[in-house]
């Protein structure tokens, strides 16, 4: 039987909300091994003169425990 653990991250990117997600999941596979999956929890963005100028992302990442 596998036993899973579930992290919340934040991140943001000046891109797009993928490469934020990207970005979170690269930062954490540094530290976490063993991901298994990504749910995106919450997006949002900020804007700066009717342009978004930065995207931002609440993810969960789940990974296997050895």
């Amino acid at each position: 039987m596998a036993v899973l653990k579930v992290i919340e991250v934040l991140s943001n990117s000046d891109k797009s909300w993928e490469d934020a997600t990207k970005s979170a999941i690269k930062k954490a596979s540094k530290s976490v091994k063993n991901i298994r999956s990504v749910y995106i929890n919450e997006q949002s963005a900020t804007v700066t003169d009717g342009e978004i100028d930065n995207y931002r992302v609440n993810v969960k990442i789940t990974f296997e425990i050895d």
